[in-house]
């Protein structure tokens, strides 16, 4: 099954994006951190089979040659994700969303998603957080739902299943990936995942723990 891919993200603007990455960055630092991140995560999809792919942006970034760009809207994380799948859908294709905090993705793990909804509604990525990576619907209309979920909770991903269960969906699980928000989610990224821009910028401006040596 062919779909589209959104990458929903922030543009890498110091002092707005991985602010709890400060400290031990400085919002700098963060910003370069972030910019790597969704370099990775752009890349990785541009790399993945794909009808159509679009960044959904938050800020000026330009989206790679052959991409589609649209500005996020709505208030609030959850009506920004409902906006997204409704401003992008496309008639008859389904559409899967991540976002720019998980640059250890690869094209097999987008390529899972979409091979899910040839066999049910919906497939969501747990993240060890709580909440949620990727959300890949065969009808992007029912993204609807998420506008009522509360996010950047413990319990997003659990109230993200319960709100497309809610709409009678039937959800594949995939993997569980770790959200990089804090420094130690970007060190443990950037062990398990060596290669790549983020996993250089964590080795350049994530600086080490107190005591440690790099």
């Amino acid at each position: 099954m062919n779909a589209q891919f959104l990458v929903i993200a922030k543009a890498p603007v110091p002092g707005r994006v991985k602010t709890r990455l400060c400290p031990p960055c400085s919002p700098r630092q963060a910003a370069a951190i972030a910019a790597a991140a969704l370099a990775d995560t752009l890349a990785v999809v541009d790399a993945t089979s794909a009808r159509r792919r679009t960044l959904v942006v938050d800020g000026d970034h330009p989206a790679p040659p052959g991409w589609a760009a649209v500005p996020q809207r709505g208030d609030g994380l959850g009506e920004r994700l409902a906006y997204a799948f409704a401003d992008t859908a496309l008639p008859g294709v389904p559409t899967a969303l991540v976002g720019m905090d998980t640059p250890q993705l690869s094209p097999g793990l987008l390529a899972s998603a979409v091979d899910a909804l040839d066999t049910v509604d919906a497939a969501l990525g747990p993240a060890v957080d709580g909440g949620w990576w990727i959300l890949a619907l065969r009808e992007p209309a029912h993204a609807a739902a998420l506008a009522g979920v509360p996010m950047s909770t413990a319990d997003t991903g659990a109230l993200t299943l319960a709100a497309l269960h809610g709409l009678g969906l039937r959800t594949a699980r995939l993997a569980t990936l770790r959200d990089v928000d804090t420094a130690a989610d970007a060190r443990a990224v950037a062990a398990e995942h060596p290669h790549g821009r983020f996993a250089d910028a964590v080795r350049v401006h994530l600086p080490a723990p107190h005591g440690a040596l790099r």
